[in-house]
């Protein structure tokens, strides 16, 4: 009978080739995602910018953002926004550029460290979701309370 390290092809730090194949593919992908989410930031930042900047002339004119809410605050909310995302893509970057390290050179201890950044991101991603998730259920419970209320 054969054993497992026979019928497996393995590099130096314990995985199959078939997985190290697939993490390079997927950091590939990561770092392509990574690299369009860090230029949507950069628009969202721009757009913020040129909200801010044509905020006070469009107040002066009377004019005000969608539903009466001031473009100043509407573009706080996009640095706000930018601001969060930034750390999932920035995890999901260095968790694409260390991964392709760690299978290049074999280093057990690079792909740990891309692995902890594998992590961060989804980790923020979840602790994202609850924050969310959380905040639908209030507004959910508000609009119930405002209905029965009769407000």
């Amino acid at each position: 009978m054969e054993s497992i390290d026979e019928n497996f092809s393995k590099s130096s730090f314990g995985i199959t080739e078939t997985s190290r194949q697939n993490l390079m593919e997927t950091a590939k992908w990561a770092q392509f995602l990574a690299i369009l989410g860090f230029v949507g930031l950069g628009l969202m930042i721009v757009g913020a910018l040129f909200m801010m900047s044509m905020s006070s002339q469009m107040q002066s004119m009377g004019m005000r953002g969608n539903q009466g809410v001031p473009f100043g605050l509407v573009a706080f909310i996009y640095v706000v926004m930018a601001v969060l995302f930034f750390f999932p893509m920035f995890y999901l970057f260095k968790f694409a550029v260390t991964m392709k390290d760690a299978l290049g050179s074999s280093s057990p201890i690079t792909f740990d460290e891309a692995t902890g950044f594998l992590k961060s991101h989804y980790k923020f991603n979840g602790i994202m979701a609850i924050i969310i998730l959380s905040i639908y259920v209030l507004i959910i419970l508000m609009a119930l309370f405002a209905a029965m209320s009769g407000v």
